[in-house]
């Protein structure tokens, strides 16, 4: 079986739990809106205080005043991120147990974890403003070596939040649990995710390709009420795919964490397509 297949069988399993429990949806959701109340608590004040014009003056580089309400905005961020996804991979495990996991249930996960998550978040955006001042400071070449870094940590800590839920360690523990597991395989543990995040990239070209006309096509006909309608159903059905993207990596990532460590497959999922996706170094 391909890379692609076991990704896509993966996926359709992951699907399962999702339909099983809806609610894991309203995880990434709540997620995304706070992370845009975040966004704009940071950004409209840089307005107001002239940071973008005091960016411009120094000629595209960034002065030193940004860098210590950078740090805030990626740690404020990458805890909301990390606190959401954390209720989602713990009521993910729940489920793949057997269990029957809540909405409360997740947050409860996450909020024991809470001091934790904000440990993870700070290294997070420590490595965040590191490789962000590195790139500034870069010619073309660096920033590609910069940005294959970049991706190499977000690789290594895949099983971070999964290590989170499951144990009692701090974040440096579970950063290097994360890197070790991804050392003891072929590194396929992201290939599922990249399937997901391909197919999904598929189904929303698909959509915008056919949408867009559909829009264009009603415009010409000068049925702008039923075109404006069109595009705003269009615009809710790619954020409700991005929310269950969201979902379906959150469970993936539970599932393998899960198989790795207990070498068991959860109910729905193949035991032969994971034990392919950790299939070890000979």
């Amino acid at each position: 079986m391909g890379k692609f297949s076991r990704s896509w069988a993966l996926a359709k399993a992951s699907m399962a739990v999702l339909r099983s429990d809806k609610e894991l949806l309203v995880f990434p959701l709540v997620s995304t809106a706070v992370t845009v109340i975040v966004a704009a608590t940071f950004i409209l004040p840089m307005f107001g205080l002239g940071m973008f014009r005091n960016l411009e003056a120094e000629g595209g580089g960034m002065p030193a005043m940004f860098y210590p309400w950078l740090f805030c905005f990626y740690l404020v961020q990458y805890f909301v991120i990390f606190f959401f996804n954390t209720a989602l991979v713990g009521a993910a495990m729940i489920r793949l147990d057997g269990g029957d996991p809540t909405v409360s249930d997740g947050l409860r996960i996450a909020r024991g974890k809470w001091t934790t998550i904000l440990g993870y978040a700070a290294i997070a955006a420590t490595v965040g403003m590191l490789l962000r001042a590195l790139e500034q400071r870069a010619g073309i070449v660096g920033r590609i070596v910069i940005g294959l870094i970049g991706v190499a940590w977000t690789v290594a800590t895949y099983l971070t939040v999964p290590v989170l839920v499951a144990r009692d360690v701090g974040p440096i523990e579970a950063v290097k649990e994360s890197a070790s597991l991804l050392k003891a395989t072929w590194g396929e543990n992201i290939i599922g995710n990249g399937g997901i995040g391909l197919v999904f990239t598929i189904a929303n070209v698909v959509l915008v390709l056919v949408c867009g006309a559909l829009v264009v096509f009603l415009a010409v006909q000068k049925l702008v009420v039923l075109a404006t309608v069109v595009a705003a159903l269009a615009v809710l059905a790619v954020m409700l795919m991005a929310l269950v993207q969201a979902a379906l990596s959150g469970i993936y990532s539970a599932a393998l964490y899960r198989y790795a460590v207990q070498g068991d497959a959860a109910s729905g999922f193949d035991g032969v397509i994971l034990r392919d996706a950790f299939q070890r170094k000979l």
